[in-house]
């Protein structure tokens, strides 16, 4: 594997967990695509550093759990806004 995917998938699960961050978020600030992040963290990152996988794995994992609220808060605040402005 080359150095800078290495160097890549460490930064990219160092960030997830700083943050708490989800894919979408980690592949927007790092300007990658949602699989790459994916890749690297579940695949690429076990052979370079399996304690520093497993953590970003689990905060993944949380926010996989949680996407559902998630979704139902920003359609909340969608549908919020719209009758704020139709008032």
């Amino acid at each position: 594997m080359k150095d800078y995917i290495a160097g890549r998938a460490i930064l990219l699960a160092e960030y997830i967990i700083e943050n708490k961050a989800t894919v979408r978020g980690a592949a927007k600030q790092f300007n990658i695509s949602k699989s790459t992040v994916h890749k690297d963290i579940t695949e690429r990152l076990c052979g370079i550093n399996p304690s520093l996988a497993k953590e970003a794995k689990q905060v993944l994992e949380a926010n996989k759990a949680e996407r559902h609220i998630r979704g139902g808060l920003a359609t909340k605040k969608k549908y919020e806004s719209r009758r704020s402005c139709l008032s």
